[in-house]
């Protein structure tokens, strides 16, 4: 694996991580803003970019906004909305192409981050808020991606879990907001929370490509229209992993499959040492083809359609999805709750170790390939304050033992149990 060390500056309150490499044909760009989950702004941070995309200052109309695109060689241009532990990010995204594979009289890397900084501090506005057309329609677009979740059972469920776990945090939220609040929300109103969350965000800009700290530097402080005095840290995760009762939660929709999910907390987060052994338990467990929910639920007794297990390290929380048949429940269920005591019991093979390994040990490997993929990555320490490069993730992965993934198992603890099941015949 060939070390890759990002390096660090900051302009205009900013914190700015470049990697100079000419290992790639374009410029990655990302631009990550995250502020606290919360019910009071989590709707119209999410609304906030969706208006951003429409356009610019000096490109107000969408189709010219789309044109600007193509003058720089059809650069790429996109932004997702997500949350990472206790925060909700959004992230914006560019690609263009490296100055040495063009003819272009000014830079295609200060081009690309005029465009980004225009993009998001100089959005079209009209009489001091946003383009009133642009919220009205964008707000629709917000409000169908939330319904579609409701579509989708097996992404339904999930959040569901997570919403019953976390009644009383606010990590319950979901990161596209809520659609009771959209009606309510003006262009005005929208305005304002947007001025407040640019000067509150965390903002960190990534640039990989054959470029320097101080280019960027020098581009972020001419390009970005800031009037920010900081830019805050992110908090480190606390978790609460007080022992409690087993919450059981049974939801009745008009569903042909039923979906059984279950949560379950841990304090191991990305920052812990026991990182590492924490993937490996979660591997094992449930995230590959040969993991013990795979072959047990699925294969050996036929009771699900899928069945998995995810590790939140932002959040320190791991979810198990699982389709199956209605009937089927409590076997399923007692199934399920068998591999976690397999594991705490140290019913762990050399192979399920090997396979697990070189799962991990590919995935590591792959980060270099691409440089959203690196930049992601490296993202991680920004968030938890932990700085582990993957070639030292890598180690960690290949050192961890039987009873290490033993020991953390125990620090894996049942909370919630959620059924989305069918409509019962009167």
């Amino acid at each position: 694996m060939n070390k890759t060390r990002f390096e660090r500056g900051s302009a205009g309150h900013i914190r700015i991580h470049v990697l100079p490499t000419n290992r790639f044909k374009t410029f990655a760009i990302s631009l990550f803003a995250g502020i606290p989950l919360h019910e009071d702004t989590v709707t119209t941070t999410a609304l906030t970019p969706f208006v951003l995309r429409r356009g610019t200052e000096s490109h107000p109309e969408t189709i010219e906004f789309k044109e600007q695109l193509e003058h720089l060689y059809g650069a790429g241009f996109g932004f997702d909305v997500y949350k990472r532990g206790d925060y909700q990010i959004v992230q914006f995204r560019m690609d263009t192409i490296n100055d040495s594979f063009v003819k272009s009289e000014e830079s295609m890397l200060e081009k690309t981050i005029s465009f980004l900084g225009e993009v998001v501090t100089k959005p079209v506005t009209e009489n001091g808020a946003f383009r009133h057309s642009y919220v009205a329609t964008e707000k629709e677009t917000v409000r169908q991606k939330l319904e579609s979740i409701i579509n989708d059972k097996i992404r339904y469920a999930a959040e569901r879990c997570i919403e019953e776990m976390f009644k009383n945090d606010p990590y319950r939220l979901h990161p596209l907001g809520q659609r009771k609040e959209l009606e309510g929300i003006s262009s005005e109103l929208l305005y304002a929370a947007y001025q407040q969350w640019l000067q509150q965000a965390s903002l960190d800009l990534y640039v990989v490509g054959d470029t320097t700290l101080a280019e960027v530097q020098e581009l972020v402080e001419t390009k970005f229209n800031l009037n920010r005095s900081t830019t805050p840290d992110y908090a480190r995760v606390v978790n609460d992993v007080t022992a409690r009762e087993v919450q059981t939660v049974e939801e009745v929709l008009d569903v042909n499959q039923g979906k059984l999910n279950l949560g379950l907390r841990t304090p191991i987060t990305y920052g812990d040492d026991r990182y590492a052994a924490a993937l490996l338990y979660n591997g094992i467990l449930g995230s590959y083809p040969h993991s013990k929910l795979f072959i047990n639920v699925r294969e050996k007794e036929s009771l699900a359609y899928y069945a998995s297990s995810r590790f939140d390290g932002h959040k320190g929380i791991m979810t198990i999805q699982s389709g199956i048949e209605m009937e089927n429940y409590t076997k399923a269920l007692d199934i399920i709750k068998a591999q976690l005591e397999s594991m705490r019991s140290g019913e762990i093979s050399e192979l399920e170790m090997s396979q697990t390994k070189a799962m991990i040990r590919n995935s590591l490997l792959e980060i270099g390939d691409s440089a959203f993929e690196m930049i992601a990555y490296d993202f991680n320490r920004v968030l938890s304050n932990k700085d582990r490069p993957a070639e030292e993730l890598l180690n960690q992965v290949e050192r961890v033992t039987p009873e290490d993934v033993v020991a953390v198992a125990g620090e894996f603890h049942l909370d919630t149990i959620y059924f989305l099941t069918g409509k019962r015949e009167v």
